[in-house]
This record gives C-alpha cells, sequence and structure tokens, in this order.
C-alpha cells in the first residue's frame, strides 16, 4: 500500500523496521539518497534484504531537472527537447523517445530499481510544476510520443507508471507549493489533457499516477482523492486495469485532507492501490494509518512486480546503446 522515502545513502536501523511493516510495498529513491553508482546498487540491495524480495524500488528519472540518479548515469535532456525534435521531424523523434526510454529504463533496471515514475503525459501548457517536463502542448504529439515511450520502457523490461492524471499541465499552480484547481468541464478535458492518457492505457501501461489537482466541474477532491477519477473514469470508463498511485501526501496540494493519515485513508478509500510518503518524518504515521487495512490480495500492484522480467539482462551491452546514448545526449544542443 504505501512506497516510502529514506532519509540518506544507507538504512538506519529504524528505516530498516519501516520495510518489514506489513503494508509497506516499497521505497522511492531521491537525490539525497544517491552517490555513486555502486552506493546505489548497495543501497537497493540493502532495501530488499530488510524488506523482502517483492519489495520494489523506484525513482523518479525522467530527464533534465527531475533526474535523481547523475552519478555513473547518462545525462538524459528534458522530455521538452523530444517535443522540440518533433517539430522537425516526427518521424525521428518517435525513434527518439524509444531510445530516450531505453536508455533510462535500461540503466535503472542494470542497477536493481524497478521502475521509474515515467512518462509525465501532462501538457507543456504553462503549469509552473510541469514546464519542460512535458513533452509539447498538442495532446496528438503527446500522445503519439508518449506511445513511443512505453514501447521504449518495455523493451527494457521496465513497467510504465503515466502521470499526473488526469492532466496537471493546463494548471499553473505548483501542487508541491499550493491548491491547485482546473475549472473547465469534462468535455474540454476529454478532448485535451486527458487524450495522452488514453492513448497510453491503449499502448498497456502498467500504472498511473493521479494528481492532486481539483477538477471541480467533475468533482469537488483532488483526483488522487476521488472515487469519480479513479473508479468511475479510469477504471470504469477508460477500462485501466493496472496499478493507481497517489501523488505524494507531503505535497500542499494534499493538506486539503487533513492528517497525515487521514489523507492516506483518503487516497486508499478512493480506490488507489499505492500511496506515496516520500519524506521520512511523515512514514511513522503512515505505516500507522495502514497497519489495520487488510491488503487486497487482487491489487493490481502484482502487475507491476510481473512486467519488472528477466529482458533487461545484457541490454546495456546492447551494441545499439552507444548510438543512442550520443542521440539521446545531443537532443540538447540541437
Amino acid at each position: 500500500m504505501l512506497i516510502i522515502g529514506v532519509a540518506g545513502t544507507t538504512l538506519s536501523d529504524e528505516e530498516k523496521a519501516w520495510l518489514r511493516a506489513p503494508n509497506v510495498s516499497g521505497v522511492i529513491l531521491f537525490a539525497r539518497n544517491t552517490g555513486s553508482r555502486e552506493q546505489v546498487i548497495a543501497l537497493v540491495d540493502a532495501i530488499r534484504e530488510a524488506g523482502g524480495e517483492d519489495m520494489l524500488v523506484c525513482v523518479d528519472q525522467e530527464g533534465g531537472r527531475v533526474q535523481r540518479l547523475r552519478e555513473g548515469f547518462t545525462k538524459l535532456p528534458p522530455l521538452s527537447t523530444l517535443g522540440l525534435a518533433y517539430d522537425r521531424d516526427p518521424v525521428d523523434a518517435v525513434r527518439l523517445a524509444e531510445e530516450h526510454a531505453w536508455v533510462m529504463a535500461s540503466e535503472l533496471r542494470a542497477t536493481g530499481i524497478d521502475f521509474s515514475f515515467a512518462p509525465v503525459l501532462d501538457l507543456a501548457r504553462g503549469s509552473a510544476a510541469i514546464g519542460n517536463r512535458a513533452f509539447h502542448a498538442d495532446p496528438a504529439v503527446v500522445g503519439e510520443l508518449g506511445q513511443a515511450y512505453v514501447r521504449g520502457m518495455h523493451l527494457a523490461g521496465m513497467a510504465v507508471v503515466l502521470k499526473h492524471f488526469p492532466g496537471h499541465g493546463s494548471v499553473a499552480a505548483d501542487t508541491h507549493l499550493a491548491a491547485a484547481t482546473d475549472p473547465r468541464n469534462r468535455s474540454e478535458l476529454d478532448m485535451a489533457d486527458m487524450a495522452p492518457f488514453v492513448e497510453a492505457i491503449e499502448a498497456h501501461a502498467e500504472a498511473v499516477m493521479v494528481a492532486h489537482v481539483t477538477y471541480p466541474a467533475v468533482d469537488h477532491r483532488p483526483a488522487g482523492f476521488s472515487p469519480v477519477w479513479i473508479e468511475s473514469i479510469l477504471r470504469g470508463e477508460l477500462g485501466f486495469r493496472g496499478a493507481v498511485i497517489g501523488d505524494d501526501i507531503s505535497m500542499k496540494a494534499a493538506e486539503v485532507h487533513g492528517s497525515v493519515a487521514d489523507r492516506v485513508h483518503a487516497h486508499l478509500d478512493a480506490g488507489c492501490d499505492l500511496v506515496l510518503a516520500c519524506f521520512p518524518d511523515v512514514v511513522p504515521e503512515a505505516i500507522a494509518a495502514v497497519a489495520g487495512r487488510q491488503p487486497d490480495t487482487a491489487s493490481p500492484i502484482a502487475g507491476l512486480r510481473a512486467t519488472i522480467g528477466a529482458t533487461w539482462a545484457g541490454l546495456e551491452d546492447n551494441p545499439q546503446r552507444d548510438r543512442f546514448v550520443a542521440r539521446v545526449t545531443a537532443l540538447e544542443s540541437a
């Protein structure tokens, strides 16, 4: 139920105890947890030694300003560079999106990390939180590049997490810092921000992260706390059967639901399978909140683990790797 954050580059005894709690499913890594590549591998091994082999380890490795692992990893350009490439040459940009995804995913898989929260499918329409993390302003372009990115991650044996459903890119406010509201009606959302998610779900994405944005024309609750968005629309209308992940409960926009425990329960009651508690100061309360909840034996979390197969093994020795890295890293100078 919970994916938690830890404080540093090694695990404390308290953090090892957190990982043994019954409803802790994984750990999300941040820059604070990473040094050299060898250190990251050792930390991943320690996480699984403490929490068990089924413990999920994940990270935000989008590229650009949101790339947590840097030393020993390819410096990935932001996704906006792929959108600019699309404006020049759509066919080549689709190939580049697959290669960007493959380079990112193969490097993470080779360190034992299960998945990145990627790709961002929000539109590049002025959001302070999104900025150049988005492919493009045009939903059709985002949909095509998003499908290509899904293919590239799958080729590296990595499960896909689409974010931030149903779309954060048209909302100016940064949900890390403030509440965010999108006043548009459902038909406007369908034609714009939601369209890329529909296409990527059709490409068999395994998971969706739900935004902390409120869309009052649809529901008065932020999407991640809304059974209307999760159960009725995402699972019902769109037929999504994968894992649904709530965004970080430490974000300012999540505080509308009260205490840490209240936020955790609100996410789970709305239909989320996993809840992010990214900062160590909220983890004990989050763990206490789920202590009495029975895990869903039919949870699609198992689908995330099933996708993480052995197909990544040896990919870093792929003779195409150097060419892919060269093409991807050249995007920022194009």
